[in-house]
């Protein structure tokens, strides 16, 4: 499913026009990255959470030469699943 068909699935299902339902998914995920970038965990009960996380640097090898090289630390966003969506998901 892709951001087009979406929103008319949520157009559908609410009395949110498609222009409506687009808005209000781009506020959505605008929201979710505002509160990731500023450290914050966004959590939604049943259906899962995002958060932050840390990697440290480590060694890493080039496939193609064997040669070692150094990856920088960096932070990435984690989406950890609800138990209810993964109960839906499982049966």
């Amino acid at each position: 499913m892709n951001k087009s068909e979406l929103t008319k699935k949520i157009s559908d299902a609410t009395p949110l026009n498609q222009k409506e339902a687009s808005s209000a998914i781009d506020a959505f995920i605008d929201i979710v990255k505002a509160e990731l970038q500023s450290g914050e965990k966004v959590q939604l009960v049943g259906f899962g959470s995002w958060e932050v996380k840390a990697r440290a640097a480590r060694t890493g090898v080039n496939p193609k030469t064997g040669e070692k090289i150094q990856i920088a630390a960096t932070k990435l966003p984690k989406f950890t699943p609800g138990k209810a969506l993964k109960e839906i998901v499982n049966s």
